[in-house]
């Protein structure tokens, strides 16, 4: 048997660790639903908010962040990581933005602020406004950003008034559009009163103008309250199954229920199941809170469940049942047949592209309460698990998934079917990239300005999250296996080894006094 796999995790307190770290050391929790009706609904949640119309092609768009203001070359030493060949302002009672191949590279606050604004005659690039809209956060929050833009555009510029009703008019298509492009990227940042305060009073002030602003603000203002009526919904399903979960005490003694081969037998359809689970969790993390989990760390910190903390706790049920399934039956032959089960399982996800399901199953698998099942592994084929492992050996920052999520990337990009458009990276992997991304590079030069580089980068990694987690499920949803996937309960660690010494007895000492030691606690 090869050595206990090892993994790069997510820590909710700190920030990712290593590879060094084995998978048994994550979050140890027992699991069980004690709701299937608020199950379901989490089972059956979709997508309920209407697609935002495309921009309109018609309406001003500068070159993709390029130089414009009529700004003029000049050398700057402020800081040695960006370019020495920077853009800046005319206006010398502006701030200055810095400027490399025509390509923003930094700026200070208040002048990238004043990039998104739209003028009489400027409007911002989609590029630059999710890529700021992103992460502006890590400077200032969404509803002091949402302030300021409605300030810029609504405080008088002149002594007649007529002529402030006039430019207000003229900017309020592109206004509109604006905060259409902000609701459509970020409905969460909608989830704070302070933002539909904003949105209300520049609907106030553009209905003036004509009705026609009116009825679209409305309409973002309801596809804005449809989001947080089902994110409230998802996140109280979630409250509820944190709180049974809470209820529930660790045992390590040997439950009696169904196992997983008499509730679903076939590798694919499991796999398939395990997808839309899979998807289903994506799809409700916005890019946003990958950026707000840099800077509101104690927010992890606390009793509320995260879109992001429950993906990774979801990754860590998925490892902990596996091992379960396979340490709980006291025949061989059964536990071996059930670990072949899951290699097969482990296979059809890759096909699939389901990484993080694939991560899991390895997981589980290679913990050391089953890998010290010797005789269970000698009647095992163990040929397609180390492929798998192959794939996903943690050597080299995982080159080799690396390679093949370069491969299900090509083919999502080319894909003529929905089957062949779902990549669902290692998560964990994911969230230890962009923190690691965060922190290579300041956010602040030293010259005071804003790294925009760094968003730039940011916002790519992102951008590519984003396209993932908005593919459907091509997968019919199957009600029993998500019921017994999601509630049926897990061992812990200490359990899974009692079952495991209960199938295999301790062979050397160390494995003996461990043994002693868990019948006696427990």
């Amino acid at each position: 048997m090869t050595d206990t796999y090892t993994a790069g995790v997510y820590n909710a307190k700190d920030v990712p660790v290593g590879p060094q770290h084995y998978v048994e050391t994550r979050v140890r929790r027992t699991y069980r639903s004690e709701d299937t009706t608020a199950l379901r609904s989490v089972l059956c949640f979709s997508k309920s908010i209407v697609a935002q119309p495309p921009v309109n092609a018609s309406m001003p768009q500068t070159p993709p962040l390029s130089c414009h203001h009529g700004a003029k070359r000049s050398q700057t030493t402020e800081d040695a990581d960006s370019p020495s060949l920077c853009y800046h302002s005319n206006e010398q009672d502006h701030p200055s933005l810095c400027y490399h191949d025509n390509q923003l590279v930094s700026g200070s606050l208040d002048a990238l602020i004043q990039q998104l604004v739209p003028t009489l005659d400027y409007y911002p690039d989609r590029t630059y406004i999710f890529t700021f809209l992103l992460s502006s956060r890590l400077f200032l929050p969404p509803y002091q950003l949402m302030s300021t833009v409605c300030r810029l555009v609504l405080d008088p510029r002149h002594d007649d008034p007529q002529a402030d009703k006039m430019r207000i008019r003229e900017l309020a298509p592109k206004m509109v559009q604006l905060l259409r492009e902000w609701a459509s990227s970020f409905p969460h940042d909608f989830h704070d009163e302070r933002m539909i305060s904003s949105l209300k009073d520049i609907t106030q002030h553009l209905a003036t103008m004509d009705q026609v602003y009116r009825k679209a603000l409305g309409q973002i203002l309801q596809d804005v309250t449809r989001s947080i009526a089902v994110q409230s919904r998802y996140q109280e399903v979630l409250l509820r199954s944190v709180a049974a979960e809470c209820r529930t005490v660790m045992k390590t003694k040997l439950r009696a229920q169904r196992d997983l081969l008499s509730v679903c037998n076939d590798p694919f359809t499991l796999a398939q199941q395990l997808t839309h689970i899979e998807l289903d969790r994506l799809s409700n993390i916005g890019p946003e809170e990958f950026i707000q989990a840099f800077v509101q760390k104690p927010q992890l910190e606390s009793n509320q469940p995260s879109n992001i903390g429950e993906y990774v706790a979801w990754f860590n049920r998925l490892s902990f049942l596996v091992a379960t399934e396979i340490c709980m039956p006291v025949k061989r032959k059964t536990r071996a047949r059930v670990t072949e089960f899951f290699i097969d399982v482990a296979r059809e996800c890759f096909n699939i592209g389901n990484f993080n399901s694939l991560m899991a199953i390895l997981s589980g698998m290679t913990m050391g309460s089953v890998s010290r099942l010797r005789k269970t592994w000698g009647k095992v084929r163990t040929t397609s698990f180390h492929i798998l492992e192959h794939q996903m050996d943690p050597s080299s920052n995982f080159s080799n998934y690396r390679t093949s999520l370069q491969g299900a990337l090509h083919r999502s990009i080319t894909a003529t079917g929905p089957r062949e458009k779902i990549v669902i990276p290692f998560f964990s992997l994911l969230i230890k990239d962009l923190y690691f991304l965060n922190q290579s590079s300041p956010s602040r030069l030293a010259n005071g300005h804003v790294n925009f580089t760094k968003l730039q980068e940011l916002s790519r990694r992102l951008g590519e999250v984003m396209r993932w987690k908005e593919v459907e499920s091509p997968f019919q949803m199957d009600f029993r296996i998500q019921t017994f996937l999601l509630t049926t309960p897990v061992l812990n660690e200490d359990a899974l080894y009692l079952a495991s010494y209960k199938s295999e007895g301790p062979e050397n000492n160390i494995e003996k006094h461990r043994w002693k030691t868990l019948r006696y606690t427990h």
